[in-house]
């Protein structure tokens, strides 16, 4: 591959600039980031449009077709091979991570939306990606969503907040909650110490998607979030405690059924913080960003959910995410940055496992370090909007969401750099 030479990248970063000096013009359809070389593609026309949020499914079972946010406007598809979309689901549908899931067994979205006039009902429907027919399956519990449908596509689950206490969860900055009407602070931080705080009583519940009926699986008075079906088994659930994450027990795994109830990370070492968690696309292993303890050192970290086995991948504070990601193969991690120093990027990651020199004790942990390649320079994002980085099936593409240039769009860079000599 020839270098990007300086001449090259002086114009590339020319051109980019003034793309984005236009105003209201919607940015480039593609350009090659001149502080990488790879190439971005805007796949998205709609301002505010955007991708799921980092772990919930978005593909078709073939990879093939990608199911995205359209801000409002409904639930949109992309054609991964041309990058066409076209609207599937006209109309608002339900809000926060998971309220639109795609199937892993059919070409089906699931999502819940509000009835009209009643602010705490929600009913579950799906629609068949390939024709856009539209079924309803169940009216839910009130104040309740579901957000993650299991790998055989016969149980969705969610939760609520049982009685009329005031809900901070998931709502817009300045909204009015609960029937004091007090309104929800802007800070994040605020937020979600207040409803750490509120120790509302929840149920997590399971709707089949083949009757409509729903039962309680487990209650608590911690905020549960983040519920999330393994991708190959359809009995096993992961969630997790919402909170500060060093003040909460983060992640849980239990079945269906109820059974097998555990906390899977207990924490070694005090201040220890533990969150955004994903499967991987084997369904064997459970991802998560890992601080031991805040401020000192960061892993990406993995447990093995049936032999309990981790990995820990250690990676440099300017390289922090908000979010990660792994490829379906397994080989690659992506990140998309965040406002820490010098950590404007999104990135790819190459895991590189230390070799074992015969070490002593039981059950250690597998270390590793995570090598860093920049595609794509957010510099100009703002990161109060997260990109939720996610691969395509075919590993081809890192897609992620971004303001850089006004709006949100959803874009998608190239694992493989441009040689924008050719």
């Amino acid at each position: 591959m020839t270098a990007v030479s300086p001449l090259r990248r002086l114009l590339a970063a020319g051109a980019f600039l003034l793309a984005l000096q236009a105003g209201a013009a919607p940015p480039p359809a593609s350009w090659v980031d001149p502080d990488t070389g790879h190439r971005v593609i805007r796949l998205t026309d709609e301002p505010g449009s955007g991708s799921f949020y980092f772990n919930i499914n978005a593909y078709t079972p073939d990879g093939t077709q990608m199911v995205y946010g359209t801000a409002g406007r409904g639930i949109g598809v992309i054609d991964l091979r041309t990058f066409a979309t076209r609207l599937l689901v006209a109309g608002p549908v339900g809000g926060g991570p998971g309220a639109v899931v795609v199937g892993r067994r059919t070409p089906t979205v699931y999502y819940f939306k509000g009835v009209a006039g009643d602010p705490r009902a929600a009913s579950l429907w799906a629609a068949d990606i390939a024709t856009g027919a539209q079924r309803r399956i169940a009216d839910l519990p009130p104040r309740s969503g579901v957000f993650s449908i299991n790998a055989d596509e016969t149980l969705g689950v969610g939760s609520y907040i049982v009685g009329d206490g005031e809900d901070y969860n998931g709502r817009q900055a300045g909204q009015l909650v609960g029937p004091g009407s007090a309104r929800e602070p802007a800070d994040k931080k605020t937020r979600m110490a207040r409803r750490f705080a509120a120790r509302l009583p929840m149920v997590v519940f399971t709707v089949d998607l083949r009757t409509g009926e729903t039962k309680p699986l487990f209650a608590s008075t911690h905020w549960i979030d983040h519920l999330q079906f393994s991708p190959t088994d359809p009995t096993l659930l992961m969630y997790a405690h919402q909170g500060a994450w060093q003040q909460v027990e983060k992640l849980w795994t239990i079945r269906t059924d109820g059974s097998q109830q555990k906390h899977i990370n207990p924490r070694i070492t005090q201040m220890e913080g533990s969150g955004h968690q994903w499967w991987d696309a084997s369904g064997k292993r459970i991802w998560y960003d890992l601080h031991m303890s805040f401020g000192l050192v960061s892993y990406l970290a993995g447990i093995d959910v049936e032999s309990g086995a981790r990995t820990w991948y250690h990676y440099q504070p300017h390289e922090a995410s908000i979010h990660f990601n792994r490829s379906a193969d397994g080989t690659l991690f992506a990140g998309d940055g965040s406002a820490a120093p010098g950590a404007q990027w999104i990135y790819l990651f190459r895991p590189e496992l230390l070799k074992d020199d015969h070490s002593l004790g039981d059950n250690l942990v597998r270390p590793g370090r995570l090598h860093a390649e920049r595609l794509v320079n957010m510099a100009r994002h703002n990161y109060r909007l997260e990109p939720n980085v996610q691969f395509t099936p075919d590993g081809r593409y890192v897609l992620f969401r971004s303001n850089m240039q006004g709006p949100s769009y959803l874009f998608a860079v190239e694992v493989a750099r441009t040689d924008v000599e050719r």
